[in-house]
């Protein structure tokens, strides 16, 4: 297809994307559901799990293969926005006062799920139809380990954000837990991709560049921003000009991060953090949340549902190991958080809460197996039984929370 054929399509694209998002989730909303997890399954609904399935004709045409660097690159785009103003809202006062909490409910997030996802890896580690014949055990070990330690930190924010939490004690103490997890995971995936690289300098890259990056974000960039958060603050209303200034800082922070193979959402997130408070960040989320939400991040789900196969899922071994993976995903995640939880004072009610908030995994989990099939560590059988358990855990999270919590005292709390 020649760059104005593709040009064409991707409007059609876009187009049918908005349109299955928006009917999915009004289906979904109807059986009290998060947008979020509608948009999921409007992902793997629009991939060949279904639509390329039933019309593979219209699919074909649809989403031709030349088409996906460019909904790859929205798909980022609308990432790393999104990840930025969640930093904007990130509540940071919050999380030093509930630091001890936060750090003991993140490590139960990460050492069970890691220890549970790491020794299935074990006994599976060999089997061609899930790991690339490159991955060594090792290697498999720690993908899957950091794939199971994995919290759905943007969905987690949607859910917490939609669900009236956002500056609650318990979604701020959610929040900070999930933060450090998905860091932690992103850690242990870089030191995968060393190995799998055969170069140990990617993981030192990684881990100090993004340390370097926080600091230097966090103080000297924050510093510098706070004479342009005082003019918005006197002024009212944010003008172009600063607009575009913040735009360039999120770019250039999301590319860094990527660059040193931290993964570009995570630049966009510090940088969220390091913006003035107040009026500044009103008129962040006012003029970026809906044009974020309603049009770019939709094609993530649309492009991880492009790579979702569930008719390689085909044999009664792989259907106990999905269900197997789904299992070990609870237990190490929701279980474990909980106990912690419990362990620093908090109620059974919130424990379970936490536990369940936590146990979402959604869209990190898919960018991590994202980043892991386009590597050549898993293999599509492996990614799809993922992704079902990504989908199941994020399903869980709104009902049981709401069940566990109540409606109304979630918005009041």
């Amino acid at each position: 297809m020649t760059p104005f054929d593709l040009s064409v399509m991707f409007f059609l694209q876009m187009a049918f994307i908005l349109a299955v998002c928006r009917a999915t989730a009004w289906l979904f909303m109807k059986i009290g559901q998060s947008r979020v997890v509608s948009e999921m399954i409007a992902g793997v609904l629009m991939g060949p799990s279904l639509m390329g399935w039933l019309f593979p004709g219209f699919f074909a045409y649809l989403f031709p293969v030349e088409s996906k660097p460019i909904l790859f690159s929205v798909a980022q785009l609308g990432l790393v926005l999104y990840m930025f103003l969640i930093g904007v809202e990130f509540d940071v006062g919050m999380i030093r006062r509930r630091l001890k909490s936060a750090a003991s409910i993140s490590a139960a997030g990460i050492i069970a799920p890691f220890a549970l996802g790491g020794a299935l890896a074990y006994f599976i580690a060999d089997d061609p139809q899930l790991f690339a014949e490159r991955t060594s055990s090792v290697e498999a070990i720690l993908f899957m380990g950091a794939a199971m330690s994995i919290t759905a930190f943007p969905m987690l924010a949607r859910i917490i954000f939609e669900q009236g939490l956002s500056r609650t004690s318990i979604g701020t103490l959610a929040l900070a837990a999930g933060s450090l997890d998905d860091v932690a995971a992103w850690c242990v995936l870089a030191v995968v991709l060393a190995s799998f690289q055969s170069d140990w300098s990617i993981a030192l890259l990684a881990i100090g560049g993004g340390v370097l990056f926080a600091l230097v974000a966090l103080t000297l960039v924050k510093n510098l921003l706070q004479p342009l958060g005082d003019k918005v603050q006197v002024a009212g209303l944010m003008n172009p000009d600063i607009l575009v200034f913040v735009l360039l800082l999120v770019m250039l922070g999301a590319w860094f991060t990527d660059f040193i193979q931290i993964y570009a959402v995570f630049g966009a997130f510090i940088m969220g953090i390091a913006m003035p408070r107040g009026k500044f960040a009103e008129e962040l989320h006012r003029q970026m949340y809906p044009l974020t939400v309603a049009l770019l991040l939709p094609v993530f789900f649309v492009y991880s549902g492009l790579n979702t196969k569930i008719g390689l899922v085909n044999t009664p071994y792989l259907w106990g190991l999905a269900a197997l993976v789904l299992l070990v995903a609870v237990a190490g995640k929701g279980v474990a958080c909980y106990a912690a939880a419990r362990w620093h004072g908090e109620s059974h009610k919130e424990s379970m809460a936490i536990g369940t908030l936590m146990n979402a995994r959604g869209l990190m989990e898919l960018i991590i197996l994202n980043i892991g099939l386009q590597r050549g560590i898993i293999e599509p059988a492996l990614f799809t039984i993922m992704v079902l358990m990504a989908v199941v855990t994020t399903l869980m999270a709104t009902p049981i929370f709401e069940r566990i919590y109540g409606k109304k005292e979630l918005r009041t709390g």
